[in-house]
């Protein structure tokens, strides 16, 4: 296998997606802009990973979490410095119940991609599945600051499992 190209830089469209998400006057307009997020991230850096991407997510979406995650673990090692592989990642993982691993990659991701508002609200989930709901609050809170329109949103609300303490209940 040759060698994985860099990921492409989205970083400059990311930010204009999250400020137009930010100024969104409605759900559905907020949640527009995150879609668009999505494509930019769900862009390999070039066909083969994209191939590898693509097969991993299909799996996923049929239940294969095992054959999801063998996918994902070959755009990892071939392609270090692409979040969306480790955020995928994760997301099979968590779908099994397999916390840990699954904030070491969300972890991996944001790392690679501190815009990454996908990977912040899975962070947040896979803490409040952990019982870590101070984590779980704070990340949910980063992913919220780059898009208010998150359906995780409702998470904080009176009676949340993440509210703050004191309007928890």
């Amino acid at each position: 296998m040759a060698q994985c190209p860099p990921a492409p830089d989205h970083t400059i469209a990311i930010a204009g997606l999250i400020s137009q998400a930010r100024a969104a006057d409605t759900e559905m307009q907020g949640r527009e802009f995150g879609a668009q997020m999505w494509v930019l991230w769900a862009k390999a850096p070039n066909e083969q990973a994209q191939a590898i991407l693509n097969r991993g997510m299909s799996k996923r979406r049929a239940f294969d979490m095992l054959g999801a995650i063998a996918d994902f673990d070959v755009l990892v090692g071939y392609c270090p410095d692409y979040a969306e592989g480790y955020n995928q990642r994760a997301f099979a993982n968590f779908l099994q119940g397999k916390f840990e691993p699954a904030v070491v990659d969300l972890v991996k991701a944001i790392e690679l991609s501190p815009n990454h508002v996908a990977a912040r609200a899975g962070l947040a989930l896979t803490y409040m599945e952990l019982g870590q709901l101070d984590a779980a609050r704070e990340e949910l809170l980063r992913a919220l600051d780059l898009n208010p329109w998150l359906s995780e949103r409702h998470l904080l609300s009176k009676g949340g499992r993440l509210a703050p303490k004191g309007e928890d209940i």
